[in-house]
């Protein structure tokens, strides 16, 4: 892949000058993550239904709704836009994809010390 194919989905990092536009910004990184599940799913060549997918994605978003500070919604905007180029780029490879499916699916682990040392027991 030469620099300038993987370039074209590079954006400029910018300090946001007020909620509005920032809140325009992770519209439009949304928007782009939607549109880019087809070519997700055909590039890493994943086996799970595109709404899945979709729901995982709008999951993400929610997680951090109700961050209001500027600072720390620029620093998740440019961590959303490096993880959708490295998606999109295939920079990825499926299981980096598949970690965020099985993340909920994976039983909670111990916490305590008699629980972790219990656990390294069958």
């Amino acid at each position: 892949m030469s620099a300038a194919m993987a370039a074209h989905l590079s954006v400029v990092t910018a300090q946001s000058s007020s909620l509005s536009s920032a809140r325009q910004s992770v519209i439009h990184l949304y928007r782009d993550f939607q549109r880019g599940v087809p070519e997700i799913m055909r590039t890493h060549q994943v086996d799970i239904p595109m709404s899945m997918i979709r729901t995982k994605i709008r999951e993400e978003f929610e997680r951090h709704r109700d961050v209001k500070d500027l600072a720390v919604i620029d620093i998740l905007l440019f961590k959303g836009r490096q993880e959708y180029q490295e998606t999109m780029n295939a920079w990825k490879q499926e299981t980096h994809i598949m970690r965020y499916f099985i993340k909920d699916d994976a039983p909670p682990k111990p916490q305590g010390f008699l629980e972790k040392f219990l656990a390294g027991r069958d």
